[in-house]
């Protein structure tokens, strides 16, 4: 019975070595099992590495948001913590019109307009990608708070479809669909 290598460090491995040795059960077999515990150390490595970064942080998220003083609920989805992490680290420098929608890009479906209310002290969130209100919108407002100037009230406007839009939809559907698509009965 021939041992088959088939750790990739383990065939690495071989491959370093002279070839008269590349035939040995023993030395394939001892090449295998180290090949196998290299394999399991490079992938712990990477796993590792990724946690330095936000986008393919797991298990260090909340590492993370100890950092940044963001309260940790390990029941929320990675991604919309990944979210508040990225805000966190964005929202930083004056408050500007191009600070605040960058906070709002790190959250999903927050690409918005603001609008200045010039003399009211105020100013107007309307997000423009997406109907209705966006996934973790409380998280996104938080962090609009953390970097809006105190003195500033802000509103939210959100987009919804008009009467008028759902009718047109209802109709322009109705006029696609033939009649014998229906069954009848």
């Amino acid at each position: 019975m021939s041992i088959e290598i088939t750790s990739p460090s383990g065939q690495r491995l071989l491959s370093y070595l002279s070839g008269f040795v590349e035939n040995s059960d023993i030395t394939k077999e001892l090449l295998q099992s180290e090949g196998i515990e290299f394999d399991t150390l490079y992938l712990l490595i990477e796993e590792t590495l990724n946690q330095n970064f936000v986008d393919t942080a797991t298990w260090a998220l909340e590492r993370w948001e100890n950092e940044l003083d963001i309260p940790v609920d390990k029941n929320k989805p990675a991604s919309e913590r990944r979210s508040v992490i990225k805000s966190k680290l964005r929202g930083s420098g004056p408050a500007t019109i191009e600070l605040l929608k960058t906070v709002a890009r790190s959250y999903e479906r927050g690409e918005i307009d603001v609008i200045d209310t010039v003399g009211e002290y105020s100013f107007e969130i309307r997000f423009i990608d997406t109907l209705g209100a966006p996934p973790n919108l409380r998280d996104l407002q938080a962090a609009i708070e953390e970097v809006k100037p105190a003195h500033l009230e802000v509103r939210y406007g959100f987009r919804y479809l008009t009467v008028a839009e759902v009718e047109a939809m209802t109709l322009q559907k109705i006029e696609n669909t033939t009649m014998d698509k229906f069954a009848w009965g």
